[in-house]
């Protein structure tokens, strides 16, 4: 697989899980979570892989649309990468807020991609997580 063709990849990989029908669906979930799945949200808790699984699988439950920009990786091991990118959510009328640094690792597994890490950072709107 060419770099690029690894960066589209991914970055589908990411896109899939901002989904509410990936997050309902706990087959593929546990495709693409690896079994030590580790996550440090945005809000600050830690989230384990079974949290994870668990906290979409109830009825009623909604996920707002998620805008992906300057998504980035770069492999810093063998089969292992590092994304990043900026994420927020996107209103009805395409408004963004809830602006956040997003960064994940995944590992090249015999099952495929899968996400190991992953970390959100709320960042100022009016930054947009610029230095």
């Amino acid at each position: 697989m060419t770099t690029t063709s690894l960066i589209s990849h991914l970055r589908t990989l990411e896109v899939e899980l901002h989904r509410i029908e990936t997050r309902q669906n706990t087959e593929r979930l546990e495709q693409l979570l690896h079994p030590d799945f580790v996550e440090f949200a945005r809000n600050g808790r830690c989230y384990s892989r079974s949290e994870v699984l668990a906290e979409f699988s109830a009825p009623g439950v909604a996920l707002e649309p998620v805008h992906v920009d300057r998504f980035e990786a770069a492999e810093i091991a063998r089969g292992t990468v590092l994304v990043t990118y900026l994420s927020a959510h996107a209103t009805a009328d395409r408004r963004l807020y809830r602006h956040t640094l997003r960064s994940s690792v995944w590992v090249d597994t015999e099952a495929g991609w899968r996400m190991r890490f992953h970390q959100g950072t709320p960042v100022d709107e009016a930054s947009g997580g610029a230095d």
